[in-house]
């Protein structure tokens, strides 16, 4: 059985996170996604985790469903019968830890999977003696990472801890501003109990496959979305039955049942490249060496992004595929390719119109990025089958995403789409 799953996300709890983030509209867009799986969320805080015992009912090991007399709630949003399908909730959470460690402050963000929502009920109980889980749906403690994942799997063996986006520069194992050099560096003698790693949308597979220390655990890729447009952005795909220990054995074991993940381009992460957005100053990792990683205009400390860390640590050449790789597929969201095409943003009544009427003709959206014939595609809409027949085939324009600013990836010159007249001339 093939799942995609998207298992980092946020509730409308969480800092800067929208208010249309509950479980009815999540479970809605996660339909028009063609996402099977998806995260809890946030389940340390007190009044989601209310939420959470409510509105979902348990219809597998460990996994659940919004619960029928909840689903009105979403009923602003129209799932066509294309995308309709059974979406399933497991329980997971996102946690901030900042603490010292060998006279340096480090800034980790680390997922938690859960088998079930008894076991939520005590990593909470445990949690809440330790911080402020009330302040935030993902809250920050001050624990050390090992000192919480003795915590987690002292509660349940079936606790899995997963290091989210890896490479982000503030808030990551590996960061260049407060990271680690390795898993065992970060989680010492319990390092053994990690056995996957998040990409983040910064980086890709073929960059982490350039540290061979990498080879043994299993890549995930997932959304981090703090809006219900922004779910399913990065996703993994499984090939295993839709219960919490199938999953969690395809990453503790069998890793041939992750069949592969679904990524950004890393270029488009808001920090693939190193600079200074205040400066509007991006740098490639050689020109920040050669000027000792301080801005030549005013002298700040460059931010050092995700492919210059990479560059420090890898021991491997670009294009290394190791034989424990796993399959990946790059993607731009449907959103962003129509509002290309358009030529107006995302939220526009033009943009939002095109991209339902394709959900609607064609199915959800991986089907459409991922599965769909391009005839099929182009059938329904000729320059947006073009535009991912050139996304499929990696023909993108890329302006790399540099210290907290998202790069840009086009699929189309200018001059490419004012010329169009609709009439087959672009081609």
């Amino acid at each position: 059985m093939s799942l995609i799953t998207d298992l980092h996300i946020h509730s409308r709890f969480s800092r800067a996170c929208s208010r249309s983030l509950d479980l009815p509209h999540i479970e809605a867009w996660c339909q028009l996604k063609g996402i099977d799986l998806v995260s809890t969320s946030d389940f340390t805080h007190p009044t989601w985790f209310k939420e959470l015992n409510e509105q979902l009912e348990e219809v597998d090991t460990g996994v659940y469903r919004v619960r029928e007399e909840f689903r009105d709630q979403a009923s602003d949003v129209i799932v066509p019968p294309s995308c309709q399908r059974d979406v399933r909730f497991l329980c997971s959470t996102e946690i901030s830890l900042i603490y010292k460690r060998h006279d340096r402050v480090r800034k980790v963000h680390l997922i938690v999977l859960a088998p079930d929502l008894e076991t939520v009920a005590k990593i909470n109980i445990e949690l809440d003696k330790r911080g402020n889980v009330k302040s935030d749906g993902r809250p920050i403690l001050g624990l050390d990472s090992e000192e919480l994942l003795k915590i987690l799997l002292d509660i349940s063996p079936d606790i899995q801890l997963i290091p989210a986006h890896i490479w982000t520069p503030w808030f990551a194992i590996f960061g260049s501003q407060s990271g680690f050099d390795s898993v065992e560096e970060c989680f010492g003698d319990l390092s053994d109990h990690i056995c996957a790693l998040e990409t983040g949308l910064s980086s890709d597979p073929l960059m982490n496959w350039r540290l061979s220390d990498l080879d043994k655990y299993v890549l995930v890729s997932s959304s981090d979305a703090h809006s219900l447009g922004k779910l399913g952005r990065e996703a993994t795909v499984f090939d295993t039955e839709c219960t919490y220990p199938a999953v969690l054995d395809a990453l503790r074991n069998d890793h041939s049942k992750v069949a592969g993940t679904i990524e950004f381009f890393p270029e488009e992460g808001k920090y693939h490249a190193d600079g200074l957005r205040a400066e509007k100053l991006r740098l490639e990792p050689d020109e920040t060496l050669a000027c000792d990683g301080i801005s030549p205009k005013t002298g700040k400390k460059i931010t050092v992004g995700v492919l210059h860390r990479v560059n420090k640590l890898a021991d491997r050449k670009m294009g290394t595929r190791p034989d424990t790789a796993r399959d990946f597929w790059h993607i731009i969201p449907l959103i962003e390719i129509v509002s290309e095409i358009v030529g107006m943003g995302v939220a526009s009544k033009r943009v939002q119109s095109r991209y339902f009427s394709l959900l609607e003709k064609l199915g959800s959206e991986f089907y459409i990025l991922k599965d769909a014939p391009i005839a099929d595609i182009s059938a329904a809409d000729e320059l947006v089958g073009e535009a991912i027949r050139r996304m499929r085939e990696s023909k993108v324009i890329i302006q790399p995403g540099y210290d907290g600013e998202f790069g840009v990836i086009k699929l189309f010159f200018p001059e490419e789409l004012k010329n169009y007249g609709g009439q087959g001339a672009l081609f």
